[in-house]
């Protein structure tokens, strides 16, 4: 039995309808391709996310490492006359000068004999993937450095250079780690692997970079962003007009006890009407996501990169008005025609001493993030910032982010700058359009607003959402052949 509705109420009908389906379907494969996609992200961040023992890597104090030789006394008898940065580390029981040179190659030097150790970096980065593994028994399948990002070790990692240690065991362990900072980028198993291989295909599409480019790629995902948000509002413009209609042939069908061959329909119908909050926040969330990245697709600064004379470093790193046992960790930061020695103690606090003369730079830290903020902004930050430091990870400063800890240089134009110190580079910036998509992805995307019940039960109610997405559909597919 078919629906008798007026003649203009009826031709208004199969205009909805027609171009409905036409744009329901031109958005059909990429609703498929992002709902199940979306659907490995729980397992891939959260259930089935490998394990390992260690993820934080701490260093022994200045008084354990016990080095003989300054770093002046290194440098000298290794003939070096510039280097970027030094740091005193310990593997195999014994300590090293990691020097980065003027070429930005990492060397290690006995701080006991001064002697260089041939393929430090390498043998630094294995001991650091089994000190996170705790695994002092498998083989090193492969290592290799990474200066650049790829479908294992993603851009919302941040962290580079870094060395992708694989170890020969059957979970197919593999572990980036940042020996600069000693610390780790990520680790994947084999399960991951997959988990990602399907997230970077089918959810943010890397494939239509290798056509086109990343613009290409965006570009497309925002047009088809459109046709589901232009299906969705047909659909429920459809059933705002209509809905009548609709429930009048229902009741018909139940007053004469006949069949409902349209229950395809209906059912299509009642599911979307349900899903559609749901769906206006999957698509806003992600569309908004697209432009941002449109609008910040340019070219990044270059990292900040010192270089240091030799003859700068008067006083010895080894006599500084400082206890050893308070030393965490040691480097070198020039800015403002001065040369200091950048001390982390054991509080992870950072402490600026001058090279030259020993002197504490009051405020260091603050004065070299905003030298550093300046530097990034290219000199278009304007106005006096207020800085505070960040210990730990919070809303606008999340997790992704990954370094800890850092420097926000709050700006008077709402700019928000967030500086690692420690290895000068810039970790974030939130101004504007940045802090807007930010917040509506984690929460109308990435559903933090169920925060407050867990992250499980969060991560259930994603996957909920993303099913009835797909279910809803799936029942206009077959709606569509059955009127066929």
């Amino acid at each position: 039995m078919k629906e008798k509705l007026a003649p203009a109420n009826s031709a208004a009908k199969r205009r909805f309808y027609k171009w409905h389906r036409i744009i329901g379907l031109t958005a059909l494969v990429p609703v498929i391709f992002w709902t199940l996609s979306g659907l490995s992200h729980p397992f891939m961040s959260n259930w089935f996310r490998p394990y390992i023992p260690v993820e934080v890597y701490e260093q022994p104090a200045q008084s354990e490492l016990k080095p003989m030789l300054s770093i002046q006394q290194v440098l000298d008898q290794n003939h070096i006359a510039q280097l970027r940065n030094f740091s005193l580390v310990r593997f195999n029981t014994t300590a090293y000068y990691q020097v980065i040179g003027a070429d930005s190659s990492y060397n290690y030097y006995s701080a006991i004999s001064g002697r260089i150790l041939p393929g430090g970096d390498q043998q630094y980065a294995i001991y650091l993937a089994r000190y996170f593994t705790q695994d002092s028994t498998s083989a090193i399948k492969s290592i290799k450095k990474q200066t650049s990002f790829d479908g294992q070790y993603q851009p919302i990692n941040h962290l580079l250079p870094v060395w992708k240690v694989s170890l020969n065991r059957p979970d197919g362990m593999d572990i980036y780690v940042e020996t600069s900072q000693s610390r780790m980028g990520t680790f994947n198993n084999n399960t991951r692997k997959a988990f990602l291989w399907i997230f970077e295909q089918f959810h943010t599409w890397q494939f239509l970079v290798d056509i086109g480019g990343n613009t290409f790629r965006l570009a497309v995902m925002l047009v088809l962003v459109s046709f589901m948000f232009l299906a969705l509002l047909s659909g429920l413009t459809i059933y705002a007009f209509f809905w009548k209609n609709f429930k009048s042939v229902t009741e018909k069908h139940r007053q004469k006890g006949t069949d409902d061959r349209r229950f395809i329909h209906r059912y299509h119908r009642q599911v979307g009407l349900c899903i559609s909050l749901i769906m206006f926040m999957f698509l806003i969330s992600g569309a908004f996501h697209i432009v941002t990245q449109l609008v910040d697709n340019g070219p990044a600064k270059a990292d900040f990169a010192q270089l240091i004379d030799h003859k700068d470093l008067t006083i010895s790193n080894l006599q500084l008005p400082l206890a050893d046992s308070n030393i965490r960790r040691i480097g070198l930061a020039k800015f403002d025609s001065r040369t200091y020695y950048q001390i982390t103690n054991k509080k992870k606090q950072i402490v600026y001493l001058d090279a030259a003369s020993g002197a504490e730079l009051a405020n260091g830290d603050e004065q070299f993030a905003h030298f550093l903020s300046a530097y990034y902004g290219d000199g278009k930050t304007v106005g006096r910032p207020l800085i505070k430091r960040i210990g730990q990870f919070n809303e606008e400063y999340g997790f992704i982010n990954k370094r800890l800890p850092v420097q926000c240089i709050s700006y008077p134009n709402a700019e928000n700058w967030y500086i690692e110190t420690t290895s000068a580079k810039l970790a974030t910036k939130v101004a504007g359009i940045d802090r807007v998509d930010g917040f509506s992805f984690i929460f109308l995307h990435k559903f933090f607003w169920m925060t407050w019940a867990g992250k499980d039960i969060r991560d259930i109610v994603s996957i909920l959402a993303a099913l009835t997405v797909l279910v809803t559909s799936l029942l206009g597919l077959t709606a569509f052949i059955k009127n066929k």
